[in-house]
């Protein structure tokens, strides 16, 4: 394979949700003269008919999509295979599937993001019911699984089920299988183009700066962010009047301890680096399973940006605040979470 030519988001080319109104009681039921009201009698062992309670909001989209009977999950799946085998679903310009996403790829990370990591989520409310708005997570783990399991958490956890359209490297794009899976899900290539189209659709788009130098740093730097570019994130969310939601994720960075890095055979193959851990590849393909650490991923306050001009995403001092802004305060929820961390498994 050709070396990977990482585009860096920073490239110079580069819904708060109404709350369902109270729904009014029935009048009481009027008989006999039009100015008396009846009143209902209620025999033992008999429940006076109340109207049903209106339908919640759902807060659970795990919840949502395992329940139901089996019937209706079974014609749910069979209307589902009907509708790919015809053709009758959407796709947008990106590639974006979203029944596909919400019922098969979706069910395929929840088990991981359940039980396997155990992932906890903070400080969901942050992230803004409708509207665009840029997440700006820290990056780990020598495999992006930090990424989808953030993706699964803003899905299942959000009260408005929103979903998370990631920016990815173009190595994502290169590989096979991966390119097509990465696409429906939603991912689009990791350039201030792509995402400023998408944070005008009222998106939410999420972003890792750190890009390798963070998902394969060693593990004795485990996190400690590192350069978060040149702020092309930052003048992308000022262009558009996007809010910047700070994401801080904590067990990423175990799951698989880089304590090496075979530069040359990463150069052979064309990655960014190939990484040796206690189990890789010692072990084989034994070894390229993650351990099952315990995540937290926690959403800090949106810090807005439509309070600027247009001309302030040219503004390279206004950038470089705001980006150490974000940076600051994604570390130091970093910390804060380590520290009342129990164990790295539990």
């Amino acid at each position: 394979m050709a070396d990977a030519k990482v585009i860096p988001f920073d490239d110079d080319r580069s819904r708060a949700g109404a709350q369902r109104p109270p729904r009014r009681r029935p009048a009481p039921r009027r008989t006999g003269d039009p100015g008396t009201v009846s009143e209902v009698m209620t025999l033992p062992g008999q429940q006076a008919a109340e109207e049903p309670p209106p339908r919640p909001e759902p807060a659970d989209r795990a919840q949502q999509a395992r329940g139901g009977g089996w019937d209706r999950r079974i014609a749910g799946g069979l209307a589902f295979l009907r509708r790919r085998l015809t053709g009758e679903y959407e796709v947008d310009d990106f590639g974006y599937d979203e029944e596909l996403t919400d019922q098969v790829l979706m069910s395929l990370l929840r088990p991981f993001y359940e039980k396997y990591f155990r992932v906890e989520v903070k400080g969901v409310e942050n992230i803004p019911a409708e509207g665009g708005a840029l997440i700006v997570a820290n990056h780990s783990g020598t495999l992006p699984l930090d990424g989808l399991m953030m993706q699964v958490a803003v899905h299942d956890h959000h009260p408005r089920g929103r979903h998370l359209r990631l920016l990815a490297a173009d190595l994502v794009f290169m590989l096979p299988v991966i390119n097509e899976l990465a696409r429906k899900a939603g991912h689009t290539l990791a350039c201030a183009e792509d995402a400023e189209r998408l944070l005008e659709r009222g998106e939410l788009v999420g972003v890792m700066p750190e890009g390798f130098k963070g998902i394969g740093k060693p593990f004795g730097e485990r996190y400690k962010l590192q350069r978060f570019g040149r702020g092309g994130f930052v003048s992308t969310a000022l262009r558009t009047g996007s809010p910047i939601v700070p994401c801080s994720i904590v067990g990423a960075e175990e799951i698989y301890p880089m304590i090496g890095n075979a530069k040359t055979l990463a150069r052979v193959l064309g990655f960014p680096y190939f990484p040796i851990t206690p189990t890789f590849p010692w072990l084989g393909p034994l070894g390229a399973v993650p351990l099952p650490t315990k995540w937290t991923i926690q959403f800090g306050e949106p810090i807005p940006t439509d309070g600027h001009p247009p001309e302030a995403a040219e503004d390279p001092m206004l950038m470089f605040n705001l980006t150490d802004q974000v940076r600051e305060q994604i570390q130091h929820t970093l910390y804060k979470l380590l520290v009342q961390r129990r164990s790295v498994f539990f």
